[in-house]
């Protein structure tokens, strides 16, 4: 159920909350800006739907997208608007502790990585709080990092219409953490020249809508495990017949 379009009621009280958290930040020149909340919004959805099928007793709502993140690393391209990191850990808790006067337990999901200091700050302080909260990414292992081929793909699956292929280059394609020393000092300008980290090239809805049944599957597995570490993230399940 759509938190935005819900009406008031008992119906919600205790209802597991989904967060999608997204930002508005430059995606290369082929892909919309609001590219990490269509994804953030649409996992979310899928984890509903999916949550619903698995445990029939538990009622699900999807907040409407906190369409503003922490995005200063991008800051050096136009479009970028971002309320940084402490104002986006305030607006978390704030959130959080308004929403737990009457619902269960909140998941934020986050759509783009540079929220997630401010996510695991207020989660950990909500958690302090005797909240019942945890986090979790829309990323997966072995992704390029923004703008590349897994995010292309996952947004040509969702909204074609706010893809460009004919623009779609590549960025710098060096791995993250080779990068990771220029990019804290000087952000995603330092090292691309398109904003791009990794290459879109390839790009595919199929490869998205795959990408997106992996993420959706496994954000549910983290929500029925309710397992976190110490920042509140909520733990990948280990992969069936390994010991977690």
């Amino acid at each position: 159920m759509d938190l935005g379009t819900a009406a008031s009621g008992e119906h919600l009280v205790g209802a597991t909350l989904l967060v999608p958290l997204g930002a508005c930040e430059q995606h290369g020149a082929h892909l919309a800006l609001a590219a990490d909340s269509l994804v953030a919004g649409a996992v979310c959805e899928r984890v509903a739907v999916l949550l619903a099928e698995r445990d029939p007793g538990r009622r699900v709502l999807v907040a409407p997208t906190l369409e503003y993140g922490a995005s200063g690393e991008h800051e050096g391209f136009a479009g970028t608007v971002s309320i940084g990191t402490e104002a986006l850990r305030l607006v978390l808790v704030e959130l959080v502790r308004s929403a737990r006067r009457w619902c269960g337990p909140v998941v934020l999901v986050t759509g783009h990585g540079g929220n997630a200091e401010a996510v695991a700050a207020a989660t950990r302080r909500l958690r302090w709080e005797g909240h019942d909260v945890g986090w979790t990414s829309c990323a997966e292992p072995g992704w390029d990092a923004h703008a590349g081929r897994a995010e292309t793909s996952l947004v040509l699956a969702l909204a074609p219409d706010a893809v460009s292929p004919a623009s779609a280059v590549p960025g710098a394609t060096a791995p993250l953490p080779e990068l990771l020393p220029r990019l804290r000092a000087g952000g995603v300008a330092a090292v691309t020249a398109t904003g791009v980290l990794g290459d879109p090239r390839g790009a595919s809805a199929a490869e998205g809508r795959s990408h997106l049944t992996r993420v959706a599957e496994r954000v549910t597995a983290q929500v029925l495990a309710a397992d976190v570490d110490e920042h509140g993230r909520l733990v990948r399940p280990a992969p069936a017949g390994v010991p977690g």
